[in-house]
């Protein structure tokens, strides 16, 4: 891993233990969590006598795209929802920031620091497949959505917890798709005192960019950063011919959804056992559903020169940088930064794709959760490398969370120097 760009980041994840998951609280000490999750909204300062994540210890099994670490110095962000407060003058504001995904939930609570950095107080990760059956029946089930429930629970005990600053909520492509999608918000909201936002696709697009962006190799001309959700897979083309910018965002000459994500793909196909033909197959559904958006022939004449990588973000790249590493327990730091060559992913993506659904499931970064999905992933990732052939692939465990918690503090002037005027709108 490049060291020198390699951002501040904390030590023990003080919710790793929270993977395994206690059991939602009772309907009286829920009730008393929203109430006070509700009091504290917008308030500034954290709680004192909360538990710092400053101490080392393991992290978890399996690379459930939690990052417990600081993005780097990306700067563009568009205003939060909230008001902006004067954080600036308060380096201990909490700032949380949730996803919930067609395949995850995950929560992060972080501390400005340095310019364009943070510290996370508290993090927490879940699998729940909201989207599970969705691709079949166009709805949520009952059972997803209790599942969500139940890990949306721990994340209000966790956000009540501590006197945050600002917050936002988001959910993704299960709830954008879902004929109850809406309804399901407002279940949510009742039974948890959580208000979520379903944000668009291009949203989505954009945050991945805030979140992951500071990972472009420095003297880059042409970039793709692409997370393959659950639900749907984001891409971005990005064009630094121009050179370098704190705004990154503003760089995108193209971007598109792809309906498709790791679960609905598996559903459609089959992920337990695939052969090489039904993996073409794969691959090829997703190549089509790249080849014809606005922009997305914009970087032909850089693919496949030394100025031009890809830069990806989702269980399917971490999974992969964890086998190549050979880690016996999954460990963001030594993933979140990582290089892989194209000989090195052809050779990961044959391997995976060589092994049983068994020996998928033996193996500590891909384990019984994703030993279904991670094959519909690798074909998506197949697909962008062969739209858009890169000599070296840069993975990401960080994301949407990061992007989040970036805009919000940017929006906040936290890391404006005191006496210095306030900055123009960033957008």
């Amino acid at each position: 891993m490049d060291e020198a760009n390699r951002p501040e980041r904390p030590g023990r994840d003080p919710a790793a233990d929270n993977r395994q998951e206690a059991a939602p609280e009772s309907g009286e000490g829920r009730q008393r969590g929203m109430r006070k999750l509700r009091r504290g909204r917008g308030r500034s300062g954290a709680k004192s006598g909360t538990p710092r994540a400053d101490q080392p210890g393991a992290k978890a099994p399996a690379p459930n795209g939690t990052a417990e670490a600081a993005a780097g110095p990306v700067r563009d962000a568009r205003p939060a929802s909230r008001p902006p407060v004067a954080a600036a003058a308060r380096p201990s504001a909490v700032y949380a920031a949730l996803d919930l995904g067609t395949n995850n939930c995950r929560l992060l609570m972080a501390v400005p620091t340095r310019p364009g950095q943070f510290r996370v107080v508290d993090a927490f990760s879940r699998i729940v497949r909201l989207g599970e059956g969705l691709g079949r029946t166009g709805a949520l089930s009952s059972g997803a959505m209790d599942r969500a429930i139940g890990a949306l629970s721990v994340c209000a005990q966790k956000l009540a917890a501590r006197e945050v600053t600002r917050m936002r909520l988001i959910a993704t492509e299960a709830c954008r798709a879902a004929a109850n999608g809406a309804e399901f918000i407002e279940r949510v909201e009742r039974e948890t005192g959580l208000s979520l936002e379903i944000v668009s696709r291009e949203a989505e697009a954009r945050l991945a960019v805030s979140g992951c962006g500071s990972l472009v190799e420095s003297g880059t001309r042409g970039a793709v950063l692409f997370d393959i959700g659950g639900g749907s897979s984001e891409i971005a083309l990005l064009d630094l011919r121009s050179g370098p910018t704190r705004k990154l965002a503003s760089r995108i000459v193209g971007w598109t959804s792809l309906p498709i994500g790791v679960v609905s793909l598996a559903e459609r196909y089959g992920g337990r056992n695939v052969s090489q033909e039904l993996f073409e197959t794969m691959i090829a559904d997703a190549t089509a559903l790249l080849t014809d958006f606005p922009g997305c022939r914009s970087l032909d004449d850089l693919v496949d020169t030394p100025g031009f990588h890809l830069l990806g973000t989702s269980g399917t790249v971490t999974t992969l940088a964890g086998i190549h590493l050979d880690l016996e327990r999954y460990d963001r730091r030594q993933v979140d930064g990582l290089w892989l060559t194209r000989d090195e992913t052809d050779r990961l993506v044959r391997r995976v794709l060589g092994w049983s659904f068994e020996e998928r499931v033996a193996n500590p970064c891909i384990g019984s959760d994703r030993a279904d999905l991670v094959l519909a992933g690798c074909a998506i990732l197949e697909a962008i490398r062969r739209v858009w052939p890169a000599r070296a692939l840069r993975v990401a465990d960080r994301g949407l969370r990061e992007g989040l918690l970036i805009e919000m503090m940017v929006a906040d002037q936290v890391w404006r120097k005191p006496g210095r005027s306030p900055r123009r709108s960033m957008e």
